[in-house]
């Protein structure tokens, strides 16, 4: 049973935070996220941290101005995410603008796997004979893939944001705002902010050696609405760095300024793009995107990002979309899947899943492209680290990992590996999430080893759900100048958007749509008496994806949004959790 608890914030912040001019709500739920004076909510471009905080990003730049002088050959090296698109779209569209000779190659997951491989190295020396090769959102830890590169006199330049290893690769030149040495203090950066950056310091570079005498600068900043939609969707921490990119890019859209391809996307999704959201941005056009990649090919995501062709675009996006359909219904059979192996499970191993420290699963069946959703979904329930793994390549199996709050996935399989030579083949990721290449004959061997390091890294407080909030709202609180306020922010992974909690009494409720709870609410006290009986307000509500009624008083967890109906604009709750309510006052016992 989740556990419901308030997020804290220092009273002193708040205070300045009132001063300052932000309502007292306000001040506590940005105090809560780290925010402590109210500069640091300004989201101007002017703010961004200057890119030549980046070690050797000027060197490169001016790697990329010569390259671009000399006319040489640059071929970027993408991942196959969205993160990975947006990074490759964004350079190239740059690259082409400053005058290079560029292209590009994202590997195929299922031919190639991730990253700068020897292999994807010699096809791109055989098919684009390059003389650069410049790798987006990956390369980190492409040890072998440079060193071909290099015996095929080809310099790599590695663009990336993950995690290195205890050895980098003898690239030409290295940016990545988490290897040793580098002083820039937004770590969080996505693969596309880095390369971003990039072109911020190439024309830099270019303006300095009078490149634009003769043609136009390029508005760097009209890229943005890329770097947004891959900061989102690859679900970085909104630190004050990604939340300007992000409310930035945010702002082309909603303007109509994104390229061809966001908007296209935003289309066949049927979403407004003068109301796009970070939700939308994570939860509507990242898995359209993401499903070329885990399905197909992304090269098919990328020509959408790039093209200009309004049409065209379009064409693409509906192919997209037909994926990510077939994608939901790939994922819905593996889940239900995974979910009776964890039911066999608990029957046939005395409740094994509540006493271990983690879960890993594989079925032969399984998609690799799918997996790594598969695991959130799985760790969502379950509230452990798992890895879900699939066939991979000729006595491989290929596994992807998410993670709790706590246990720094990537680091913990660098544990196992340390601990147990041989056993991972390769892996790599973030804190959170992770992949990995197993040999096939290891699969019980890697689960105890991974369940072992859980256990150590783990206590069983951390197996608690917890589901934070912003505490109560008072009554006068609770009104639509909030709502539009919250609804006008970023908000995202390390700055989440706000929660309240109450106690309702269910004054009426409805199902709708054979699947969805309409409900209206009247806000109870702690002795569980409506607080102003005879005019105390009711609230309209929604609960998704709920068919049963609810008792006559509930514990609930709910955001406010603003709702928008046959060109009426209320006030609504979003119920997101919910409890049958204690007799007891205070209980935070909630149900999902």
């Amino acid at each position: 049973m989740p556990k419901i608890t308030v997020r804290t914030f220092d009273s002193k912040t708040v205070e300045a935070l009132h001063r300052s001019g932000l309502p007292r709500v306000l001040a506590r739920i940005y105090a809560a996220r780290g925010i402590e004076n109210s500069d640091q909510l300004e989201t101007v471009l002017a703010r961004l941290i200057p890119f030549d905080q980046i070690k050797n990003i000027n060197h490169m730049a001016g790697l990329l101005a010569d390259a671009i002088e000399a006319r040489k050959r640059l071929l970027i090296v993408a991942d196959y995410d969205s993160d990975g698109a947006t990074a490759c779209a964004v350079g190239l569209r740059v690259l082409r603008k400053m005058g290079a000779v560029v292209d590009y190659l994202v590997p195929n997951r299922f031919e190639y796997g991730y990253g700068l491989t020897p292999e994807i190295v010699q096809l791109a020396h055989t098919a684009w004979q390059p003389d650069i090769l410049i790798t987006v959102d990956n390369g980190i830890a492409s040890i072998e893939g440079v060193q071909v590169a290099k015996a095929l006199d080809m310099d790599v330049l590695i663009t990336d944001h993950h995690l290195p290893g205890d050895e980098l690769p003898d690239a030409t030149a290295i940016i990545n705002p988490n290897q040793p040495g580098c002083p820039f203090p937004s770590k969080n950066i996505a693969g596309v902010g880095v390369i971003f950056y990039l072109m911020l310091a190439l024309r830099a570079t270019l303006r300095q050696r009078g490149a634009f005498q003769d043609r136009r600068e390029p508005n760097l900043a009209s890229y943005l609405d890329l770097v947004a939609l891959g900061t989102v969707a690859d679900v970085v921490k909104l630190d004050g760095n990604n939340r300007i990119l992000v409310q930035q890019g945010l702002k082309r859209i909603q303007k109509g300024h994104a390229c061809a391809g966001i908007n296209a996307l935003l289309k066949v999704a049927r979403r407004n793009p003068q109301q796009t959201s970070t939700y939308d941005l994570g939860y509507i056009l990242g898995p359209r995107l993401n499903a070329a990649g885990r399905l197909d090919d992304m090269s098919l995501g990328i020509e959408c990002l790039t093209t200009d062709d309004a049409a065209y675009a379009e064409e693409i996006a509906r192919k997209l979309d037909a994926l990510n359909v077939q994608r939901r219904e790939i994922e819905s059979d593996m889940q239900d899947s995974a979910l009776s192996k964890l039911e066999n499970t608990l029957s046939a191993e005395n409740n094994r899943i509540g006493s271990a420290f983690s879960i890993c699963l594989f079925d032969h069946d399984w998609h690799q492209g799918v997996i790594g959703i598969l695991a959130s979904r799985i760790k969502d329930k379950y509230h452990r680290p798992v890895i879900i793994f699939a066939p991979g390549n000729d006595g491989e199996m290929k596994g992807s990992g998410r993670s709790i709050k706590g246990f720094h996935l990537r680091d913990a399989l660098d544990l196992v590996s340390k601990r147990y030579p041989r056993l991972i083949q390769k892996f790599g990721g973030h804190a959170a999430a992770a992949g990995l290449t197993i040999p096939a004959d290891s699969f019980e061997k890697f689960c105890d080893a991974f369940e072992e390091t859980a256990q150590v890294l783990l206590t069983e407080a951390d197996l608690t759900r917890m589901i934070e909030t912003d505490g109560i709202l008072e009554e006068s609180e609770i009104n639509m100048e909030l709502a539009s306020h919250l609804a006008g922010q970023v908000w995202g992974q390390g700055f989440p958007q706000p929660s309240f909690s109450a106690c309702f009494y269910v004054e009426n409720q409805r199902i709708v749509g054979d699947k969805h709870l309409k409900l209206k609410l009247k806000k109870m006290d702690q002795d569980f008496t409506e607080i102003k009986a005879n005019d105390n307000p009711s609230y309209d509500a929604m609960l998704f994806f709920h068919h049963d009624l609810l008792p006559d008083i509930i514990n609930a967890v709910y955001r406010l949004q603003i709702n928008e109906f046959n060109g009426r604009t209320t006030l609504q709750l979003l119920i997101e959790h919910w409890s049958q309510a204690d007799t007891q006052p205070g209980s935070d016992a909630i149900a999902s």
